[in-house]
């Protein structure tokens, strides 16, 4: 069910859609709470916490900043916000920091800018069971509360999507609210989480290498000090560069490979367990099936009966 909302405020002019989703949305999906779009109109000041919530806004146009978890983060047209709203933030229209005040409130503050800098925003407001994990992992893979995308117009137009979406009368409207969230989430991981750039460009180009080298290898032996050695990069170095560029150690990043490949032959030949374990360069038939049932949570037998 959803409520189409004009703000009665009179710091902005503003269209948005309360929706509730149902209860069976909210344990299985991720499912939207709000979302819309507004104009400043003067300069004000949101501030809320303890909210269960996450938060991704988008400036249209205009300037202005997110105070959160006692940062400050000035933001203009394209910046984009991706925050947890049980902690404590504020967020205005201008680039002057906002006045003191009781959290959960909005208020009115004066502005530096003037009307030239007020901001329009693109909003939604979502939540779901695995949200937390999934922020925790947005966290650990380098991602901040403000960034800035390369190409705005993907944002703006899930936005929009989730709005027509949420005032439509679809029977099945959870299902693609949940879908396009998931497709938000997806360009949020990908747009804003470019560690490996942060590298000067010779050891970029290196850790690139790196990465070819172990897909075309992984069946192999290889060792951090056969790899170090190879490209000359110093190994603890190089294991810290690589998880924080793939998100995974790389002993971790050849496994995947491994099992991977171990899967296609399970379901597409006739070759014995054993012989696949060696294919995938596994030769201990022991390791292959502990290793193939921590990942996949049932032994290599089990995989391809089931399969």
């Amino acid at each position: 069910m959803e409520e189409f909302f004009q703000s009665p405020s009179p710091s902005v002019a503003s269209k948005r859609i309360l929706y509730t989703a149902s209860g069976w949305a909210k344990s299985n999906l991720i499912f939207l709470q709000e979302t819309g779009s507004l104009r400043a109109i003067r300069p004000h000041v949101s501030r809320r916490q303890n909210l269960q919530s996450y938060l991704c806004l988008m400036v249209l146009d205009g300037t202005g900043y997110i105070e959160y978890e006692g940062q400050h983060y000035d933001m203009k047209k394209g910046d984009c916000a991706f925050i947890d709203c049980m902690k404590s933030y504020s967020h205005s229209t201008g680039m002057k920091k906002p006045c003191q005040g009781d959290m959960g409130a909005e208020t009115d503050a004066d502005s530096e800018d003037g009307e030239g800098g007020l901001w329009s925003l693109q909003w939604v407001h979502f939540y779901g069971e695995s949200m937390p994990a999934i922020y925790d992992k947005y966290l650990e893979r380098g991602g901040q509360p403000v960034f800035r995308p390369e190409k705005e117009e993907g944002y703006r137009d899930i936005f929009t999507r989730l709005y027509e979406i949420a005032g439509s009368e679809d029977y099945i409207r959870d299902m693609k609210l949940n879908a396009v969230l998931c497709e938000l989430l997806s360009v949020i991981m990908e747009h804003s989480w470019h560690p490996e750039n942060a590298l000067p460009g010779k050891k970029r180009r290196e850790l690139i290498n790196v990465k070819a080298f172990l897909d075309e290898h992984y069946t192999e032996k290889i060792t951090l000090d056969s790899l170090s050695a190879a490209f000359y990069i110093d190994k603890f170095y190089l294991s810290k560069i690589f998880k924080d560029a793939y998100g995974a150690t790389i002993n971790s990043y050849i496994l995947s490979k491994r099992i991977t490949q171990a899967k296609r032959l399970l379901r597409f030949t006739d070759l014995s367990v054993d012989e696949i374990g060696s294919r995938v360069g596994m030769n201990d038939a022991n390791y292959f099936s502990r290793s193939f049932k921590k990942l996949e949570g049932i032994s290599p037998s089990e995989y391809r009966k089931a399969w």
